[in-house]
């Protein structure tokens, strides 16, 4: 990687930081913290969402009927995303010791904290849980497979593609075969050490 998009990617950390900073304050004016892994609102937040709770009745009764027609379908992808969750853990437990790849923390991308909201009901957190567990998900596979492609094949596409892992930018360019081979071989020389 050149000195120039090594700079650009330290400069894009760093603004990850900020934002995360800036959403941390934002955080604190809707008056909550985590405590032992619980969100804990000020009393008064909590009667304030109480109040703001539709009925679960009033609720599906306003739902469009296309709405409540189409839910099967948007459900029925829960059993390639049980699959999804079992093969790619399985694959990682099983091949990343052996390429000697960091393993992903699942729980690093998995929560289920929404369930919290005193201002949904039902069926909202159910549906929250959903949406957390199939883009969690999604957001892990992606993670072991760019850790993956970092190990196996890190070489930059010659089109541009739209939303590429962390670990792409340090790819080598498409095209640049010596430092493919090089990366090669300082792979093959750390995989026989011990």
């Amino acid at each position: 990687m050149t000195d120039s998009i090594s700079e650009l990617v330290d400069r894009i950390r760093s603004m990850e930081e900020e934002l995360e900073q800036k959403l941390e304050r934002r955080r604190r004016e809707f008056r909550y913290h985590i405590e032992r892994g619980r969100v804990i609102f000020e009393r008064e937040v909590r009667q304030r969402h109480q109040m703001l709770k539709r009925k679960l009745l009033s609720y599906v009764a306003g739902a469009r009927p296309l709405v409540i027609v189409t839910a099967p379908v948007i459900y029925s992808v829960i059993i390639p995303f049980v699959l999804l969750d079992i093969f790619v853990t399985l694959y990682q437990a099983i091949c990343f010791p052996v390429y000697r790849i960091e393993k992903v923390r699942r729980a690093d991308f998995i929560t289920f904290d929404r369930r919290h909201l005193s201002y949904l009901n039902g069926l909202e957190k159910l549906n929250c849980m959903y949406c957390s567990y199939g883009n969690g998900l999604l957001a892990y596979s992606a993670e072991v497979a760019g850790r993956t492609e970092k190990y196996w094949c890190p070489i930059k596409h010659a089109r541009r593609m739209a939303g590429v892992h962390r670990y792409y930018p340090e790819f080598l360019e498409y095209g640049d075969a010596e430092g493919y081979h090089k990366h090669q071989r300082s792979y093959d020389s750390a995989s026989t050490k011990p």
